[in-house]
């Protein structure tokens, strides 16, 4: 009969973490009431057929392993907030501040560009930067010559092949790697400015770049300027 008392206050036990409320029945209440239940078999057991005393130390097992488990969870709520208050702290000091995310436009204005970047996956001997305006055309080829592997930023003067100065506006930019005549996998980064924290769909940080992107979390930014 230990295994139905056991079965009865367990089965309570996980209805009662399957709702919202769970605050009614906690792990030290149910090992109450277990305790109460099994005290009564006891009292009242057959003498020819007394309790097996494996099966009732399972049973206590199983309800101190889950008191065990609701402080852990209370433990790692703990923890969460912890991190939560840490990445909003860390966010913060990033206002103000260019960063690199993954796209491939560069800005200009008054004949200044903004920065732009690369992640390599490998070393490359060769990286070379194709920009081009609004109507698909090329105006400028930047040769960056060789790159370790990881995230590096670039840079254009904003001087066009032709020796004018680009025209204000938006302009995009592709990245070509080699090592030794092999492609290298390179990923294209765009630069944008922290203008303020946020929380995303989800209630995590994130960051607002003030419109040049959607809001993107930390680990959405490759390289701090």
């Amino acid at each position: 009969m230990t295994s139905t008392i056991a079965s009865s206050v367990l089965s309570t036990m996980n209805s009662t973490s399957s709702t919202s409320d769970s605050s009614s029945s906690s792990a030290q209440e149910l090992q109450d009431q277990f305790l109460t239940l099994l005290t009564t078999q006891l009292q009242n057991q057959d003498p020819t057929d007394p309790l097996d005393n494996s099966e009732m130390v399972t049973q206590l097992a199983q309800i101190s392993t889950i008191s065990s488990i609701e402080g852990v969870t209370s433990t790692l709520e703990g923890i969460s907030s912890q991190i939560s208050a840490a990445e909003t702290l860390q966010a913060s000091a990033l206002v103000g501040n260019g960063v690199l995310i993954e796209g491939n436009s560069i800005q200009v204005a008054s004949g200044v560009a903004t920065a732009f970047g690369v992640t390599l996956a490998s070393a490359a001997d060769s990286v070379t930067v194709t920009i081009k305006d609004s109507s698909g055309s090329v105006v400028a080829t930047l040769d960056a010559g060789d790159m370790s592997a990881g995230t590096q930023s670039l840079y254009w003067d904003g001087v066009q092949t032709d020796g004018s100065t680009a025209a204000d506006g938006s302009y995009t930019f592709s990245i070509s790697a080699t090592s030794e005549d092999v492609a290298v996998s390179a990923t294209a980064l765009k630069y944008a400015r922290v203008t303020g924290v946020t929380t995303d769909s989800s209630n995590a940080v994130a960051l607002d770049l003030g419109g040049v992107n959607d809001n993107v979390g930390l680990s959405d930014i490759k390289l701090v300027l």
